[in-house]
């Protein structure tokens, strides 16, 4: 898109200098002609009726030099005073001037070559075809008036071929000056389009990462931080019961496990800050980070009084993973546990991490009350967010995720996500279905 774009504007450049020079030399040719008509008229010396027409043809260039200084302007600051609406004004009385110059000395004729130009430019075209045989005839009469006269000789046919020729020389060079003045327009116009276009992409662009960037932040807020809170409430919870039970060793342990959360929450909140991975993969592998989540789902199920195993799994061959993969699992099964001990009211749960050459797959059971997956939604507490975010990570990696589930039949998170280059050795593969095989 950028090359394109700097060759268009290329383009328009190119045909903005070609049509500054014709205009240019059309200024000069007619400053050229009428100052040499101007030192022809000086040279006779002046008398009588001379200074009327020195006097005009000052005016004439006053009013020519006016009119190209607004249009200059115009066309460097557009939103100054626009002259086009009094263009044709101002050309009528330049040729008027001229038509009375003409009349007065044989030596002004020769500006009818710029007019020319000038009433194709400024002029429609039937107009200016029509302004431009008139101003020919009006040549053509004017030298044979001063040369011959009507006493005189006949009309003569280079008197009348040298007008006619520069007439249809004029119009046709003018044709094709109009016909590159709108196609720089044209091109003017498209870049303004094009960067207008840039400008929206840009700010569509900038908006759509400030919106990725906050779902970003918002599924690992759901994952960690909020899951951490809401064991620390329950934990909390859990300490004052034992506390009103007369059992201060259970209390003492549920404090414990509330700052150990409140410490790794406070750790995760810092590597978002850092845009780093999550630290518990950066002291441990994902088997043992996973081993030490199913620990620590037992242990927030016993705080709420509740009996749950949970343990892991594994198949093949573990390997290395690349970080965003190593991280959408580890994440992935904080979330689906956090569910399980939250929601599922399960006696045991199971999560399996497979390693099988091309892909990684984990799948996470429980033997809990399940639901109906496509009634999930998120609820204004903020709760139910958690399996959405979780398809966002997988479909980020072009991962598969599938939820089986029925009320009263416990539920299967299943996680798919491919390798590119089949980096990981093959093993084999077994995946537990709901009866805890």
């Amino acid at each position: 898109m950028n090359d394109s774009g700097s060759g268009e504007e290329r383009e328009t450049t190119d045909a903005a200098v070609i049509l500054r020079v014709l205009r240019v030399s059309l200024h000069v040719g007619f400053a050229a002609l009428l100052l040499v008509a101007l030192v022809r008229l000086l040279a006779r010396g002046i008398s009588g009726t001379d200074w009327l027409v020195l006097g005009l043809a000052l005016c004439l260039a006053g009013v020519y030099l006016a009119g190209t200084v607004l249009e200059k302007r115009h066309s460097v600051r557009p939103e100054r005073f626009d002259p086009r609406p009094g263009s044709a004004w101002w050309l009528g009385t330049v040729c008027l001037i001229w038509v009375l110059l003409v009349w007065a000395s044989a030596d002004f004729v020769w500006l009818a070559f710029p007019l020319f130009f000038l009433q194709l430019h400024v002029l429609p075209r039937g107009m200016a075809l029509g302004a431009i045989a008139a101003s020919t005839l009006l040549v053509i009469a004017v030298l044979w008036f001063h040369n011959d006269g009507p006493g005189g000789h006949p009309l003569e046919l280079p008197t009348v071929l040298g007008p006619v020729f520069g007439a249809v020389f004029a119009v046709v060079t003018g044709l094709a000056y109009r016909a590159l003045y709108l196609e720089a327009e044209n091109q003017r116009l498209a870049a303004d389009e094009l960067r207008r276009t840039r400008a929206e992409l840009a700010s569509s662009q900038h908006e759509a990462g400030i919106l990725a960037e906050r779902t970003r932040l918002g599924r690992e807020i759901h994952d960690t931080l909020a899951q951490g809170f809401s064991s620390i409430v329950l934990m909390g919870r859990s300490a004052e019961q034992a506390l009103d039970a007369g059992d201060p060793a259970m209390a003492a342990v549920r404090l414990r496990t509330v700052q150990e959360t409140a410490a790794a929450n406070l750790a995760e909140a810092r590597n978002f800050v850092r845009g780093l991975q999550s630290p518990e993969l950066e002291q441990n592998s994902l088997v043992n980070s996973l081993r030490r989540l199913c620990a620590q789902t037992e242990t927030e199920a016993a705080a709420r009084c509740t009996t749950l195993r949970c343990r892991l799994e594994t198949d093949g061959t573990p390997a290395e993973l690349p970080n965003p993969y190593s991280t959408t699992l580890l994440r992935a099964a904080q979330a689906s546990l956090a569910n399980v001990w939250t929601h599922a009211h399960a006696a045991a749960a199971v999560v399996t991490l497979s390693f099988l050459g091309t892909e990684v797959a984990m799948d996470i059971f429980d033997d809990g009350v399940g639901f109906d997956p496509l009634g999930v939604s998120d609820r204004p507490d903020g709760s139910g967010y958690g399996l959405r975010s979780l398809r966002e990570r997988v479909a980020a990696l072009s991962g598969t995720l599938d939820v089986e589930s029925a009320p009263g039949e416990g539920t299967v998170v299943a996680i798919r996500l491919p390798l590119p280059g089949g980096i990981l050795p093959a093993g084999p593969s077994r995946v537990p279905g709901k009866d805890g095989q």
